[in-house]
């Protein structure tokens, strides 16, 4: 099984990538950017057959290594 996870900053991080990336949108033309945030998606594949347990073990991962939860959210999606 699947597992998707989606590691962001939390609100209030500076974010110097997402900084640096806004300012070369801008200096390309792309005018309206407002904001950009910068994370990472990440795929596991687990020998787990039920959700549940796949799940709860990639969230697991993110707690222990995959995301920092000082400063970084995460979201898994198992299918």
């Amino acid at each position: 099984m699947k597992a998707k996870v989606h590691v962001t900053l939390k609100n209030g991080v500076l974010d110097p990538q997402g900084k640096a990336v806004g300012h070369a949108l801008e200096s390309l033309g792309f005018s309206g950017v407002k904001d950009v945030r910068i994370g990472r998606f990440i795929e596991v594949e687990l020998d787990e057959t039920d959700a549940a347990k796949a799940k709860e073990a990639a969230e697991s991962m993110c707690r222990k290594l995959l995301a920092n939860t000082v400063i970084e959210n995460f979201s898994v999606e198992v299918g």
